[in-house]
């Protein structure tokens, strides 16, 4: 959620079939301050549900010939961040309790003045900087135990051993590796290894948010440091003061923040958006990325110094298909963890399915074989899983539309990589279900979707 909710910038979606009601709710609310988008169609509110994130989303009762009641549930399936309003020509009590019943957070009747507009938008702001405060206190006050990290491949068995050697140390360090190999859970027992792990374990995902919310989320802010800031918020270093800060995917870190990033990393002193004091924090910095910095530096998008302070100790850990040992320990720990979790019959796979994994290229890496495992164990009626409950048929010519190559014909992992992206991409609803569906995030299936022309 705190990616999401972080923004101090409220994001309000508006559906309504009404051009002039739904101009006057962005006067309104553009004026206070908030980011507007619009929707006259239901279907297309949908998707923009689905494409981005918002905070709060006015939702008109009756939409032409559609109902935005029955919509309900499928737009809290979208975006089951989003605050619903519910907003209706017609007090009628009985609507009111089936809105909120089916999801909605509030409801307002119309025509509503503008003051009454915008305090039905800032309570609900309001209640998601409380869940999120909530929801970053558990995480980051919640005792570390250190995970059991196991591996039988001979290259993420010493691996482990390094991390566990020098997480002894504060030595800041670099993890290495495609997306989804790991590097976050390896970070997270790192920090629970250390003489650090009775203090917080904090995370920064650097792609998702701008160089102006990153350095308030990074940071914190002062109230009233910019439109929205209600209140200050301490940000995540001073949180995490004692103890770990993660950054994934340190390689999207802007480069116009990149020298207050470097100064705290080397004087431990940084300063609140808005608030001149100087403030410090002890804090030990992981991070991680599936870019090449090197080259980064060389085309000048990453600085050097700041390479050298977070690389003081790299590891890269391995992908999946280069530690085939590991699959089948893998796969059944995931599927053990499922199938208690959904009370699920599933117990274990299938020769066939093993052989079938096998001989998959696992692009997503761990976190695709995670997802697959879990869709597996929730589609499977019986104990053993078959190939039929996996996902993994986008790689064959059925689900690529493509003449399957005939033995011996060579196909290159970018090439089965690309089909692969291409048919989850073609059979999902939204990009957010194609990325994980994949086990990747949002940010690397962008990318990939640029680099292959998708």
């Amino acid at each position: 959620m705190a990616d999401t909710i972080a923004s101090p910038v409220g994001r309000i979606l508006a559906i309504d079939d009404d051009v002039r009601l739904l101009e006057n709710f962005g006067l309104c609310l553009e004026g206070a301050g908030y980011r507007v988008s619009m929707a006259t169609a239901l279907q297309d509110g949908m998707k923009l549900a689905a494409a981005q994130p918002f905070h709060v989303c006015l939702l008109d009762r009756n939409l032409g010939h559609e109902s935005g009641l029955d919509a309900l549930p499928r737009l809290r399936e979208l975006a089951p961040q989003m605050r619903i309003i519910m907003v209706t020509a017609h007090s009628r009590v009985d609507d009111a309790v089936k809105a909120l019943s089916e999801g909605a957070s509030d409801y307002l009747v119309k025509p509503c003045s503008p003051e009454q507009l915008r305090i039905a938008v800032a309570r609900q702001m309001d209640t998601l900087r409380l869940l999120d405060k909530v929801e970053r206190l558990e995480r980051e006050t919640a005792p570390s135990q250190a995970p059991r990290l196991a591996s039988k491949s001979p290259a993420m068995a010493q691996l482990l051993a390094t991390a566990q050697q020098v997480a002894r140390t504060d030595a800041n360090l670099l993890l290495l590796g495609e997306s989804g190999t790991g590097k976050g859970v390896l970070a997270s027992a790192i920090h629970a290894w250390s003489a650090r792990s009775a203090s917080p374990f904090a995370t920064i995902n650097c792609p998702s948010l701008s160089a102006e919310l990153l350095e308030s989320e990074l940071f914190g802010h002062a109230k009233g440091s910019f439109t929205g800031a209600t209140q200050s918020t301490p940000g995540r270093v001073s949180n995490a003061d004692g103890g770990t800060l993660f950054l994934d995917e340190v390689g999207d870190f802007p480069l116009a923040l990149q020298p207050k990033l470097l100064r705290f990393i080397q004087d431990k002193e940084y300063e609140r958006v808005g608030d001149p004091g100087t403030r410090r924090a002890d804090v030990r910095i992981v991070s991680a990325t599936n870019r090449d910095l090197e080259a980064m530096v060389a085309d000048g998008s990453f600085r050097l110094d700041l390479l050298y302070r977070l690389n003081v100790i790299s590891l890269r850990l391995p992908a999946l298909r280069d530690r085939p040992e590991d699959l089948e320990d893998l796969a059944m720990g995931f599927l053990h963890r499922y199938a208690a979790s959904y009370h699920l019959p599933a117990t274990r796979l299938s020769p066939e399915s093993l052989a079938r994994m096998r001989a998959y290229p696992w692009p997503g890496n761990v976190r695709e074989l995670q997802n697959v495992i879990e869709r597996a164990v929730i589609l499977c009626p019986q104990a053993e899983i078959t190939p039929d409950h996996l996902s993994l048929g986008t790689i064959a010519a059925a689900d690529t539309g493509a003449a399957a190559p005939a033995v011996g014909d060579a196909v290159t992992l970018e090439i089965l990589e690309r089909r692969h992206i291409e048919a989850v991409v073609a059979n999902s609803e939204t990009l957010e279900a194609a990325a994980r569906t994949l086990g990747i995030d949002g940010s690397t299936l962008y990318r990939k979707r640029k680099a292959y022309g998708l």
